[in-house]
């Protein structure tokens, strides 16, 4: 097994390997900040950090393409810290550990950061080269990207003087993005009552396991289970027969799709026979309703120590009713462009313990008004239970420019590196374009990637031949940008 740094383009993969072993998930970014002005300072090109943590870096034109327009490459600082239950990491002190798997680079047990760290690296080989042609470059590497765009937030008008932005955060080689969807965050805040554990009850842990999980935008339509949804279905099973909740754990991001949840109960001792077998008629319900996209799915359950407390049976009736009955996945597709999912929404994250419940919720459209007919939909249900609902982190979505000069040159480009048209799509996910470009709107904007497949899920890898693919199509785009 060959080292990642010894991969090619070797530039480029020597520096994806050192920004693995800079820990920079969501909120923890202060290494590969320093980092990246480190790296600025030791190739002696100029360099500014924002008060939204952004970091910009610019670099002059090489020799003869001074009359070029300015180009900003842009991606993002952090990744998004998932990882198996049975892996041992800590996101703001520990190392990706990223090996090579046959065609692909993958990680173990975590994410691997291939989004958005591949685009950080090559700008960086970009930033550092000294045999391409380009003109003015400006490198702006933005903060907190995964949990709320919060860099694209705070970036100040006029700071930027480049007039085409090439975003390098998507995930699929060979084809050009021009549009995105927009989003907002919903917290719900509730509270509930709590009795005490009476007697002739047992207490157990209720599990739901092995599922894919992945990007809540990207992955949204291949159907895949919610953790949280399918628990809180069997839950709502359960209680014809005395079960009770004492607490319940789901899911870690609100875009991230839960993999795994688990709730702790307390199942009547005279009803534990019929539940066990509701439980394993559930588990082969869902086996077989899932049976393709969800294989390795497990429901089980096991021994759980004495809880303390649980839920009051009316706030328990009323939140497994309104949970079972929340939107989520894919709602509608997109009439204007075929295949792709105009308005979705996942319940990344629900906790039931100590009086307290917590949901965070992620609604997505390319359509500015759906997005906010959906959110105001959940938000309805939640506050019908007299719960806390908080918008956050709002951002709009990009819409489609077909008359795009940079689109048409890369589509040329592309054709003449591959012999083929590259395709040209919008994305489900939420990009950082909508956010920037509300703020320069003059901008000519795209976005590429190489190949990357199971994002937010410790699944994520990147396509080792993809990358080359892109790392030459951004060279040549770059070569091939008019004059200003």
């Amino acid at each position: 097994m060959s080292a990642i740094h010894e991969l090619q383009p070797n530039a480029l993969w020597q520096h994806f390997s050192a920004i693995c072993d800079i820990p920079h998930p969501s909120f923890h970014e202060e290494q590969i900040r320093e980092h990246l002005i480190g790296f600025a300072q030791e190739h002696n090109l100029e360099w500014q950090s924002d008060a939204a943590g952004n970091v910009i870096i610019r670099k002059k034109a090489t020799p003869g393409m001074e009359n070029r327009a300015g180009v900003i490459l842009q991606g993002h600082m952090d990744m998004v810290p998932q990882k198996n239950n049975d892996t041992v990491h800590d996101f703001p002190t520990d190392p990706i550990k990223a090996y090579i798997d046959g065609d692909w680079v993958t990680a173990e047990g975590t994410t691997l950061g291939a989004d958005n760290g591949i685009g950080m690296a090559a700008t960086l080989a970009v930033l550092a080269a000294k045999d391409l042609q380009h003109g003015p470059v400006e490198a702006l590497f933005t903060a907190t990207e995964e949990t709320g765009m919060i860099g694209a937030q705070g970036l100040q008008q006029g700071v930027l003087t480049g007039k085409i932005l090439l975003n390098l955060d998507t995930e699929d080689e060979g084809e050009l993005y021009i549009g995105c969807a927009g989003g907002t965050r919903i917290e719900i805040n509730g509270d509930y009552t709590t009795e005490a554990v009476q007697e002739g009850l047992t207490c157990k842990t209720l599990a739901i396991a092995g599922l894919k999980g992945g990007h809540s935008g990207c992955d949204i339509h291949l159907g895949r289970g919610n953790a949280i949804k399918l628990l809180v279905r069997v839950l709502h099973r359960l209680e014809a027969e005395g079960v009770r909740i004492a607490s319940l754990t789901g899911g870690s991001l609100a875009n991230a799709i839960p993999r795994e949840a688990s709730a702790v109960i307390a199942i009547p001792e005279s009803s534990l026979e019929t539940c066990e077998q509701i439980i394993d008629q559930c588990s082969n319900e869902l086996t077989a309703e899932l049976a393709v996209v969800e294989p390795n799915l497990t429901l089980t359950l096991s021994e759980a120590a004495p809880a303390a407390e649980l839920m009051s049976l009316q706030d328990q009736n009323r939140w497994v009713a309104a949970v079972n009955a929340c939107p989520n996945g894919a709602q509608r597709m997109s009439d204007a462009i075929a295949g792709v999912v105009e308005t979705s929404l996942n319940l990344g994250v629900l906790t039931i313990n100590e009086g307290q419940i917590k949901a965070h919720i992620l609604p997505r459209s390319l359509v500015g008004s759906c997005n906010d007919a959906l959110s105001d939909a959940v938000a309805g249900l939640f506050r019908m239970l007299g719960a806390e609902v908080i918008f956050s982190d709002s951002y709009p979505g990009w819409k489609p420019d077909a008359d795009s000069q940079i689109l048409a040159i890369m589509k040329q480009v592309y054709a003449e590196l591959y012999g083929q048209e590259p395709g040209v799509q919008v994305v489900h996910a939420g990009l950082e374009c909508g956010l920037l470009g509300s703020k320069y709107p003059e901008w000519d904007m795209i976005s590429f990637g190489p190949t990357i497949r199971f994002p937010h899920s410790p699944d994520e890898k990147v396509n080792i031949k993809s990358v080359a693919r892109f790392w030459d199509l951004l060279v040549a785009t770059l070569k091939a940008v008019p004059e200003a």
